[in-house]
């Protein structure tokens, strides 16, 4: 239904504002009596054969919600009713921000992808801890942070240690997202040096916890097996728990899409279809030289239960989708889990 019917009128509008109506449909749908209900018998088919106990949580499924689709944590129990085994909220910052200049968000439908330039919009930590702590339901949320556009990189410690401080006590999990391309300067934060600090400093502040969270690092698709290598290393030796492959790529290559068309984009991170391969070698990669005892989620490409399977079986513990949600409706997650188990 949601192909023939609510995708075709969605995508009429522009990315940003469906996606914003979407948002409060689901809002006032969930507002209605018995809608959480008629949710769960819909859309939350859960298999315990596909539970998993990870980073000292337990996941009812493998499946996640990417950090980005719900930035400021408004959707947590409605997404929970859907069916994902987690959710992570952020980007977020230490303040608000609005994000780069509208329009940020493209389509690119014959490709199955996305374009995104957004740049960090959220309301920041503060406002966002206080809708994490009216949440009810108990699923699993993560908190992807960043750093505010106006920080300059030789401060950017800062902003993630405040935002840090801020979600520790109301997220499950932690994400540091230094692979966005739409943060001026931001993937230099990928480099060695910069990132074993960051990543050393959030580590010591974690240890300092009565209650330690996982930390995870969220890696570029387009960096080389060097730059591979350093992020491995890195993660081994500052001993964070995992990380997320991948972001969005900056590559435009092998795209159905008219070069005119792609042009008139212009800037932004691609996700969908055309990051599947890559986002895959990725993880492959990483495991191979991780080993086991380090958590990887896939994302990147996901659209159907094979997506999700060729990522678990090269080396991903989880997954998560963004642009597969938007191109295949609400009822993605439970086919994703039907299809695996």
């Amino acid at each position: 239904m949601y192909k023939l019917l609510f995708r075709p009128i969605l995508f009429l509008l522009s990315a940003e504002t469906a996606h914003k109506l979407t948002f409060n449909l689901l809002k006032i749908s969930f507002k209605l009596p018995f809608a959480k209900t008629i949710f769960n018998i819909f859309f939350h088919d859960e298999n315990p054969t596909l539970a998993k106990n990870l980073l000292g949580l337990k996941f009812k499924n493998p499946i996640g919600l990417a950090a980005g689709f719900d930035k400021n944590a408004e959707l947590i129990d409605e997404f929970a009713s859907l069916g994902f085994g987690f959710i992570e909220i952020g980007t977020v910052t230490p303040k608000a921000q609005e994000g780069n200049p509208k329009p940020r968000l493209f389509r690119l439908l014959a490709d199955s992808a996305i374009i995104n330039r957004m740049g960090f919009n959220n309301e920041g930590a503060g406002k966002i801890v206080e809708r994490l702590k009216k949440r009810k339901s108990d699923v699993i949320v993560g908190g992807n942070i960043g750093k505010n556009k106006i920080t300059p990189n030789e401060n950017a410690v800062q902003d993630y240690e405040l935002t840090f401080e801020a979600l520790h006590d109301f997220v499950d999990y932690f994400v540091v997202n230094v692979s966005s391309p739409n943060t001026p300067h931001l993937r230099e934060l990928q480099d060695k040096e910069p990132l074993k600090n960051l990543l050393k400093k959030l580590k010591d502040r974690n240890e300092q916890k009565s209650k330690p969270k996982p930390i995870l690092l969220k890696i570029a698709p387009d960096l080389n097996e060097s730059q591979l290598d350093d992020i491995i290393e890195i993660v081994q030796e500052v001993g964070i728990e995992g990380v997320v492959a991948t972001n969005t790529t900056i590559s435009r290559e092998n795209l159905h899409t008219p070069q005119a068309q792609i042009d008139a984009v212009g800037a932004g991170g691609l996700s969908g279809k055309p990051l599947t391969a890559r986002s895959t070698e990725v993880i492959r990669f990483l495991r191979q030289k991780l080993g086991a005892n380090f958590v990887i989620i896939g994302v990147g490409g996901i659209f159907t239960a094979s997506d999700a399977r060729e990522k678990l079986d090269a080396g991903a513990d989880l997954v998560q989708v963004y642009t597969g949600f938007v191109y295949e409706g609400a009822s993605m997650v439970k086919r994703i889990k039907q299809g695996l188990g």
